[in-house]
């Protein structure tokens, strides 16, 4: 390739450790935000068209009902991936091509080990883990099963897009969510509105989308000319680099499946007011990760840019760094929080026109989707500790000021005030979230500062020994 032809060749990577921050993180997070708003859709599509064309009442309940057991299953593994998005991104701003090629391959062979092994487990033990949240309804177990097939290419698609977040290209992954995702409502349409399917059809449609996405994200890596190049002669786990990925990913992943606990007891209270509750509880959460997932983006970015800033020891950046995300994820939370709270019944009537189900959704929306960006806040700290290399603390202090506060509450306070007759008496189950961050977003906060000026004075130190 001729010097002409590489100088126009589009770049999707993005400096994080010099000019203007803040315009740049907003330009690395609004690909991150549309990403996660069109999978969101493309999930929403899949709880609109059963709600909408499904014959059968309990398949809007069978297919949100278990996005809390999933999480609870995959998160442990996929917090893997943000150990590569933080290593990816110190080899790849220190420029060191062997260290980046290590953590690439070792990161991919991961994936694929974990995506079999979590495939296995949920299709065998989908019925026993549905059990065990009193979840009555048979059609989430056809979903849950089928959902698992197609774990290797989610897991896979996942790992590789960490590695692209980790070198600042945001821009691809979105691209090609696009096009998997328009298949995926295409042939849910076609399969339950057309073919008179239900839950399975929009499960087969949610694996097909997932096979789609998992071999165009791996198509860039393979053909790509830059330094993040993938090889299949080159699969292999090193040794050095999976103990960091681990160091720093298994404390999130620990976490991440310890939220989905928590999540899963809310769930399976929410279960024993009926199907009504499941159904209002269903659209509620459908609702509401349009938020989270953009506020999420937010981490993901505090994660790459501090992470690049320490591979190129620019620790001076960092704090500017997070004060921006800060800004940017309130922003964000305040915005998009409050207008879905302003619109939460009309939104709420796109999954459902069940007066009870819609009175559990605006209850449920009432108190996560207008105080959301205290969440925001609290995951940007932990992205920050963790991009500094600091992960096992944080994972401490979210497990007890998240997840042990809110099963305390379910069991010390909610199962106190209700018998499971009364819908309103959810206000005392979803009141436990907000509280939850603030403490734990505190507590977060004086972690950092003390983590930040001891690495300063390291550096200092660094410096004058040199």
């Amino acid at each position: 390739m001729s010097e002409s032809a590489i100088k126009k060749r589009p770049r999707y990577e993005i400096d994080m450790t010099s000019g203007n921050f803040f315009k740049k993180i907003v330009f690395f997070c609004i690909p991150l935000i549309f990403t996660g708003i069109l999978q969101l859709l493309y999930n929403a599509a899949d709880l609109i068209v059963v709600g909408q064309f499904s014959d059968k009442p309990d398949a809007l309940g069978a297919v949100g009902s278990t996005s809390a057991l999933i999480n609870l299953i995959v998160n442990l593994f996929m917090g893997l991936s943000v150990g590569s998005n933080v290593m990816c991104a110190r080899s790849f701003a220190a420029k060191d091509s062997n260290k980046l090629s290590r953590v690439i391959h070792t990161s991919v062979t991961i994936s694929v080990i974990s995506g079999f092994f979590l495939g296995i487990i949920g299709f065998i033990f989908a019925k026993n883990f549905l059990q065990l949240m009193d979840n009555p309804i048979d059609l989430a177990v056809v979903y849950l099963k089928i959902y698992f097939l197609g774990m290797p290419f989610n897991m896979l698609y996942n790992f590789a897009a960490s590695i692209l977040r980790g070198v600042g290209d945001t821009k691809r992954p979105l691209y090609y969510l696009c096009i998997s995702g328009m298949v995926n409502v295409v042939l849910n349409i076609v399969f339950v509105a057309t073919f008179g399917m239900d839950v399975d059809g929009v499960a087969i449609a949610t694996v097909i989308s997932q096979i789609i996405s998992c071999i165009l994200i791996m198509n860039c890596l393979l053909k790509t000319k830059e330094i993040y190049k993938f090889s299949f002669k080159k699969i292999h786990i090193h040794k050095k680099e999976l103990i960091e990925i681990t160091k720093i990913g298994l404390p999130a992943g620990i976490q991440g499946s310890i939220f989905s606990i928590s999540n899963v007891l809310i769930q399976s209270s929410v279960n024993k007011f009926g199907a009504v509750a499941i159904n209002g509880n269903s659209a509620a959460q459908s609702i509401e990760g349009f938020v989270y997932t953009a506020m999420n983006s937010v981490y993901h970015s505090a994660l790459a840019f501090v992470g690049q800033n320490v591979g190129v020891k620019k620790y001076h950046n960092i704090n500017r760094i997070a004060w921006y995300c800060l800004l940017f994820v309130t922003l964000v939370g305040v915005v998009m929080g409050g207008g879905l709270f302003l619109c939460g019944e009309y939104v709420t009537k796109i999954y459902t026109d069940v007066p009870g189900e819609i009175e559990v959704s605006l209850i449920r929306l009432h108190y996560l989707c207008l105080p959301y960006f205290l969440c925001g806040i609290m995951d940007v700290m932990v992205g920050v500790l963790r991009g500094l290399g600091y992960s096992l603390t944080p994972m401490v202090v979210s497990i007890i000021g998240v997840c042990v506060f809110r099963v305390v509450w379910i069991y010390l306070v909610f199962y106190r005030v209700t018998n499971f007759s009364n819908v309103n008496d959810l206000h005392y189950l979803y009141v436990s979230y907000p509280i939850s961050w603030i403490g734990t977003f505190a507590v977060h906060y004086i972690m950092y500062r003390i983590v930040y000026r001891r690495l300063l004075k390291r550096a200092k130190l660094e410096m004058v020994l040199e």
